[in-house]
């Protein structure tokens, strides 16, 4: 009796242990099964492929996080000149990655090397490249000062070379963040097994190279079509090898390429908004507690003064900038700020962020269009003016159309310089039109630097019957348009000969239009009433000077922080 009892449990518990290993098993494989249909994901048959093993975004070189939040964008605590250009608003920003240091001149010079190495300025074809991109020098000279030595030594000389770029205008400081982001996703694809070992500098010129956009829309139109360098099926470390069919024929893997769903491509870097440049300058983070703010920071530093108050560096400023009338670094034997023009990065300490120099050395380019005021009524998310969309080109024979050496385009600023709007390599761009704006509520046309501060509907000029406005061709007259800013224009006339008509007009009343961006921070020009991170100031585009620099930034995928919250720092 004891002994069938005792076989009775032995059977009973054998299987309660199978119901919970089988149960432990569904649950186990169920990872990689559908919750929609039910399939089989990344089955090596094929079907649905994810990257389901996927951790969280990979920080890109030279970046740090910057966790988002609301703050209030505009609030400057000295406003001597009680203008309307600061006026406070609530915004929220998302999560985002800023470069820890300004681009220095090293990092620039790498990405000259690369388009001297890449597009021989001595080719026709790409003569305008190079001089394009490189920094004015120039911007160091001055009526009254002698700067030769800068002029001919700041950017090159290794003295300089974690010194703050400078001499870079607006269009240049963009085209240097697309150029970062081709190179580190290229360089994170060749890591990974998609691209062929060392063919970022052994197989690159000017018909092979390599584009995210390019890569992401046609991969096999990347490196010029050379296969040998895009790698895909059994060449790719990340793809499996596939397994012999009945007859003992493995099928070659087709079409097995890095996209977004991969993981492995990295937003694009690009200037921060000046919303996000303002928020990781003021670094509120540190003031807080719980879910509020303990007061306002006059500087990314606490406290209302510019020096150190601690013992070994007392006395000491905080910041690069220029502490009064004919004193730019204080008297000699005293390290004071330690410098007289730009110093190098990370003399200073950081902000709460880990960001350094966000107050003096050189203020820095954002993404920002100016207009006096931030509309928080259309937005308070992510604000940003200066959205001007555009879409890939499709050819006659419905592929994506290449740019290449002979369909390059140029841009002549009004200033004459000559710079490229594209690379061989790339996809041609076209504004966005009906078919992507047609019926939508939250835009309805490309070009948005003038939306609602500037446009024809904000115009007393205004037409309901001429949707268009302006002549013919589009163009507003004079009196018609919202910012009178003066028109300069260059031409080239049928004899390559560049003509320049200065506009000469003395019934000009601002210099506001839409080329004009925003630049933050204070610098080593500047007295510290511009080390406030809410004061703002704008400047031409194609414009440069020996003040103005740049960082880049890269937004944040997935979620907003990588820890949990806190109450206290």
């Amino acid at each position: 009796m004891k002994v069938s009892r005792i076989l009775s449990l032995n059977l009973l518990l054998a299987v309660v242990l199978t119901g919970s290993m089988s149960s432990c098993s569904k649950k186990s494989s169920s990872k990689n099964v559908s919750k929609a249909t039910g399939w089989k994901i990344n089955d090596p048959k094929g079907g649905f492929q994810f990257a389901s093993k996927y951790q969280k975004q990979e920080t890109g070189p030279g970046l740090v996080l910057v966790e988002g939040g609301t703050f209030t964008m505009g609030k400057v605590q000295d406003d001597v000149m009680h203008d309307w250009n600061n006026s406070p608003n609530q915004q929220h920003v998302q999560s985002f990655y800023m470069d820890e240091t300004e681009v220095t001149n090293m990092m620039y010079m790498e990405y000259l090397d690369w388009l001297k190495r890449v597009f021989p300025p001595d080719q026709e074809n790409y003569k305008n490249i190079y001089t394009g991109a490189s920094p004015d020098t120039l911007v160091w000279r001055s009526r009254l000062g002698y700067n030769e030595t800068m002029t001919n030594y700041y950017l090159r000389h290794p003295a300089y070379a974690e010194y703050p770029v400078v001499g870079v205008n607006w269009i240049q400081a963009a085209e240097f963040a697309k150029w970062r982001t081709d190179r580190v996703n290229e360089s994170v694809l060749e890591r990974d097994g998609f691209l062929k070992k060392d063919s970022k500098v052994s197989s690159i010129n000017g018909e092979k190279t390599f584009s995210t956009e390019t890569y992401l829309s046609a991969p096999t139109l990347t490196f010029g079509g050379d296969d040998k360098i895009v790698l895909k099926g059994k060449n790719n470390s990340k793809a499996k090898a596939p397994k012999a069919g009945k007859d003992g024929a493995a099928k070659e893997n087709k079409n097995i390429y890095a996209q977004i769903s991969s993981g492995e491509i990295s937003p694009d870097y690009r200037l921060p908004t000046e919303a996000e440049w303002e928020y990781a300058a003021a670094a509120d983070i540190g003031q807080r507690e719980y879910n509020s703010y303990r007061g306002q920071k006059k500087y990314p530093w606490s406290g209302s003064y510019t020096r150190s108050s601690k013992r070994k560096y007392k006395g000491d400023q905080l910041a690069n900038f220029k502490q009064g009338k004919g004193d730019y670094g204080g008297i000699a034997g005293w390290s004071d700020d330690n410098a007289d023009i730009t110093n190098k990065v990370k003399q200073y300490p950081p902000n709460d962020f880990g960001l350094y120099d966000m107050a003096g050395n050189v203020a820095e380019w954002v993404a920002d269009v100016y207009r006096p005021m931030v509309d928080d009524e259309a937005s308070d998310f992510n604000y940003y003016r200066g959205n001007v969309y555009t879409k890939n080109k499709i050819g006659d024979d419905g592929k994506v159309e290449m740019v290449t050496a002979e369909t390059q385009k140029y841009d002549t600023l009004s200033n004459g310089k000559i710079i490229a709007r594209n690379f061989p390599g790339e996809i041609s761009k076209v504004p966005v039109d009906e078919k992507e704006t047609y019926l939508r509520v939250n835009f309805s046309q490309s070009d948005n630097r003038n939306y609602r501060d500037g446009d024809k509907q904000s115009t007393r000029f205004f037409k309901f019957a001429n949707s268009e406005g302006g002549d013919e061709k589009g163009k507003k007259k004079d009196n018609e348009r919202m910012y009178d800013s003066p028109v300069h224009n260059v031409s080239v006339d049928s004899l390559g000969n560049m003509v320049r008509k200065f506009d000469k007009s003395s019934k000009r009343t601002t210099l506001i239009n839409d080329n004009v961006r925003v630049y933050k921070g204070g610098s080593w020009k500047d007295r510290a009433y511009w080390l406030d991170p809410a004061q703002r100031r704008y400047f031409p585009q194609d414009m440069a000077t020996d003040f103005i620099g740049f960082r880049c930034a890269m937004s944040r995928v997935g979620p907003k922080s990588d820890k949990k919250k806190r109450p206290r720092n």
